[in-house]
């Protein structure tokens, strides 16, 4: 399986406290209509924190379902407990999904051995693509590009990284001890066309979530080899990559969904609406680039 270009880490629409079913085929068809390549349900973005099991099996069937086999479907299914990662990978498996994205392991702070340990523990287990996500910002715990390497060639499962350092020196060593066939994905907007200059593959993106075609676009001009055009692509969104991380990830993303009338703001606690202030600074950005 390979996941690459414009991968939507999908919000996902809640509705006096529940997860809106009818809001979220919706999007995800908004999505493929406007030329996304792939779409990632229970992932950071999809509030995966505070949804409930039941829930989390739920939305990713769903997302499943409504994709129909039309663009790869890369179900968030990690954790911190390793038993729990297993149970929501397998579940990912059942609901047909084309992989799984499996953050490394947060506040527990394990060790590199500790990491492959995690993996390998899944790999036992469950049969199907791994993508891992290593997002040292959430989790406080750094996946090396040797540890990388080194999952790359004792688990057959894992075929690619979601690399959401920001670091493009951790990017191209990936890149180097990993070889090319190895899938890596940036999981920072602004770092997306730098990543794919140097052979990485595409982008779990956040800033897709409300403008799908212009990142597709941008990732499926990069990977032809059209630079001019991912350049101006780049830049275009360079004040969305900024605004859509004015606060924390997913508020500003959900708050733009709804002021281009998508679907409602709601985010469950400890999640908040934006303060005033950047709220207003969301609008106008969305505002110039003519999403509002």
């Amino acid at each position: 399986m390979e996941f690459r270009g414009a991968i939507t880490a999908l919000v996902t629409p809640f509705r006096n406290g529940e997860v809106d079913e009818e809001a979220f085929r919706a999007f995800i068809e908004w999505q493929i209509e406007q030329g996304i390549h792939g779409l990632v349900p229970c992932g950071t973005t999809g509030e995966s924190a505070t949804l409930s099991h039941e829930e989390h099996k739920r939305v990713i069937r769903i997302c499943v379902d409504q994709v129909k086999g039309r663009v790869p479907v890369l179900a968030g299914a990690g954790s911190n407990n390793t038993r729990e990662a297993i149970e929501l990978t397998q579940d990912a498996k059942d609901a047909k999904a084309d992989g799984a994205l499996l953050i490394t392991p947060y506040y527990n702070k394990p060790t590199q051995t500790g990491l492959v340990a995690h993996f390998k523990a899944i790999a036992d287990r469950v049969d199907m693509p791994f993508i891992v996500y290593n997002v040292p910002s959430r989790t406080a715990v750094n996946l090396l590009p040797e540890t990388l390497a080194i999952l790359k060639k004792e688990i057959r499962q894992v075929i690619g990284v979601k690399e959401a350092t920001g670091d493009l020196n951790q990017v191209s060593r990936v890149l180097e001890f990993c070889g090319e066939d190895f899938q890596v994905l940036s999981g920072d907007d602004f770092t997306a066309l730098p990543s794919m200059t140097i052979g990485g593959c595409g982008v779990i993106s956040v800033v897709s979530n409300f403008v799908p075609k212009m990142m597709s676009d941008m990732c499926a001009a990069a990977l032809a080899g059209d630079l001019k055009t991912a350049k101006a692509l780049h830049y275009t969104m360079s004040p969305l990559y900024r605004v859509a991380f004015i606060e924390t990830n997913p508020v500003p993303a959900k708050t733009a969904l709804d002021m281009m009338g998508r679907f409602p703001f709601e985010v469950r606690l400890p999640m908040v609406p934006l303060e005033p202030a950047n709220k207003a600074k969301l609008q106008a950005v969305l505002a110039t680039a003519g999403l509002v």
